[in-house]
């Protein structure tokens, strides 16, 4: 009889325009916030189920069947999805909160947190840069990593083409401590990438168990995603082992012809570990194209030999594959490939890359990676949806990742159950950073949710329009107010900072 009842009061107020109490987008609600008719589908993997969700201030109070009082403000969402909002566990948005803080390109996708400072890139002091975003909060919530790149520069300076000495590696240690007591998540590293290539493992290790005092987690951009991508999982595992702590691996991926179609290999040699013990999870961004520094593609570092250049566009099938997406002296050449650019100039691609990083480096998108090998990664229970963009950069996961994977591997493709890949895209990411009151919808929970059209939601960002936003997102909601509706961002920045805390040093 319940049932009933509240189905037919829905169905009266959708056809007889009964007078709600209504608020300005994004105003923060006096009186409860009641979202009904929804699909409810909780972030835990379950079934959904259609019921309401009761919003108190910051907070979810209630959920399942139970009529709204006359006082409530109403929204009507039957049809829709209601999720967590996602938490995108890898994003580089660092800089580009300070050009828009109301995060336009991440909310419209359903990012509600984002995880910062990742590739052993961040900010530092970590508690100053924390502080400043309470005081001038985003649109979003945040938290950071500490990054083993960013500690190598303070404390070596501009002598970083070697590894670290002792006494250098105990005042890194030192650094990452200080960052985990002001909030920082763990310890990132970049170790593809060049001032992160040159320390050795007993170095990372060393950071890794003073993050590992604190509860922390190990996440690595690891040493190499092509063909010798096989040894720095190893690397990575052995990390976490000795440093005493959880890793997880940074877009996983096999980046370069040598490894296509490897996949079932590097999901054996983790599996591997899992059972020997090792806490080790993984993200993924579902495109088939990577981006970063034009220098990744030669391994050794051999950036002006031309046997050397050769040999590292051969290995990612070309320079027909290699599209420049930033080049500060030549902007002429973005959004066209290596392979068009060469044609163009008269000269062979291996003239222009050298000429190019001469010239002083060029952002790149590496279109090299194999549909199955994603999509068997993105199957694996232990492989989240991460982005590896951010506000304002040229990759189309920046404006797309999850819509993407909503749109086209959940509806179109059937990779996964729609209850599966938010499990990927909320509690998976939160259990991960040890938030305890995000990524699921049950009482007593941040209200942190996104509204979507199941039928309807997709991304519309491409490699040459890499910031048009998706559609389908209809309301998303941080800490109990509207940051996203009717299309566009309602201008205000309830985002909070999450700072990861420790009361006291742990053993390991």
């Amino acid at each position: 009889m319940r049932k009933i009842l509240i189905r037919a009061f829905l169905v009266f107020l959708l056809c007889a325009g009964f007078a709600l109490p209504t608020l300005a987008p994004g105003e923060r609600p006096e009186t409860p916030t009641v979202i009904v008719g929804a699909r409810i589908v909780d972030g835990r993997g379950g079934p959904g189920v259609v019921g309401n969700v009761r919003i108190v201030g910051d907070t979810i109070v209630n959920v399942g069947e139970f009529a709204p009082e006359p006082e409530e403000r109403v929204i009507l969402a039957t049809g829709k999805v209601l999720a967590p909002g996602f938490i995108d566990i890898h994003n580089h948005s660092q800089e580009g909160l300070a050009e828009d803080p109301l995060a336009r390109s991440q909310v419209a996708q359903g990012i509600t947190t984002l995880v910062l400072g990742p590739d052993g890139g961040s900010a530092y002091p970590i508690g100053a840069f924390l502080s400043e975003h309470e005081q001038a909060p985003p649109a979003v919530n945040l938290l950071t990593f500490v990054g083993h790149a960013t500690l190598r520069e303070l404390v070596l300076g501009d002598d970083w083409k070697r590894p670290a000495r002792p006494e250098e590696v105990a005042r890194m240690a030192a650094l990452v401590e200080a960052a985990m007591q002001e909030g920082a998540v763990g310890l990132s590293t970049g170790l593809e990438y060049d001032i992160g290539f040159h320390a050795t493992t007993e170095e990372v290790i060393a950071l890794a168990q003073a993050a590992a005092k604190y509860g922390g987690i190990y996440m690595s951009h690891i040493r190499d995603e092509d063909s010798g991508v096989f040894d720095a999982l190893n690397e990575a595992i052995r990390i976490g082992e000795e440093g005493g702590l959880p890793v997880q691996i940074s877009h996983i991926k096999l980046a370069s012809v040598p490894v296509w179609g490897k996949a079932s290999e590097v999901i054996a040699l983790i599996a591997a570990a899992q059972k020997h013990g090792v806490d080790i999870t993984a993200d993924c961004y579902p495109y088939q194209a990577w981006s970063s520094t034009i220098t990744v593609i030669v391994p050794n570092r051999r950036y002006t030999d031309p046997e050397s250049v050769a040999a590292g566009l051969a290995e990612n099938g070309g320079a027909g594959n290699i599209l420049v997406t930033h080049c500060r002296k030549h902007p002429e050449y973005e959004f066209r490939t290596l392979e068009e650019i060469a044609q163009a100039r008269g000269i062979t691609p291996v003239e222009l890359y050298i000429e190019i990083v001469q010239e002083g480096g060029a952002s790149v998108v590496g279109h090299t990676m194999m549909e199955e090998d994603v999509r068997a990664f993105y199957t694996q229970p232990w492989v989240m949806v991460a982005s590896d963009g951010g506000i304002g950069l040229r990759h189309p996961r920046s404006a797309g990742t999850f819509p993407k994977v909503l749109g086209r591997y959940v509806r179109a493709q059937r990779w996964l159950t729609l209850e599966e890949a938010i499990r990927k895209m909320t509690s998976l990411p939160a259990q991960r950073l040890g938030l305890t009151d995000r990524g699921v919808i049950a009482a007593g929970m941040k209200a942190d949710l996104v509204v979507f059209d199941p039928e309807r939601i997709v991304d519309r960002s491409t490699f040459q329009e890499p910031e048009l936003l998706p559609a389908g997102v209809e309301r998303v909601f941080v800490n109990g107010v509207e940051v996203w509706a009717d299309g566009q961002a309602t201008g205000v920045r309830p985002g909070r900072v999450i700072r990861h805390r420790a009361a006291v040093a742990v053993t390991k």
